[in-house]
């Protein structure tokens, strides 16, 4: 997934078919509930919670492209390259954790 041209794809859709986009707040708002519909998939399918009859059809990849969705329209209206900004954090995490996680006893 190359997030540059996904943020062009976002925008090309939001020009074409969505008038505008929503205020940031309003994004924000809507991100919180799309990740709460990723919770409330995960808690009941992979956690200790028992999965509801009309939440079994409910498509957990669905639900986390909903969410790419609108971090991709947040990161357009904040004038924001998410890919530039993911690549130096993979590069920071590469530098900083690379050895972390192998040291950490509780992973083994």
């Amino acid at each position: 997934m190359n997030l540059k041209n996904s943020q062009l794809d976002v925008d090309t859709w939001i020009k074409e078919h969505g008038v505008r986009y929503f205020n940031e707040l309003t994004n924000m708002a809507q991100l919180t509930e799309e990740v709460g519909e990723v919770a409330r998939i995960i808690a009941r399918r992979y956690g200790e919670q028992s999965e509801k009859e009309s939440d079994k059809n409910k498509d957990l990849g669905e639900e986390l492209a909903d969410v790419v969705f609108v971090v991709l329209c947040l990161a357009n209206q904040t004038g924001i390259d998410l890919q530039a900004a993911f690549d130096k954090k993979m590069d920071l995490k590469s530098v900083r954790d690379k050895d972390r996680h192998k040291n950490n006893e509780k992973l083994k």
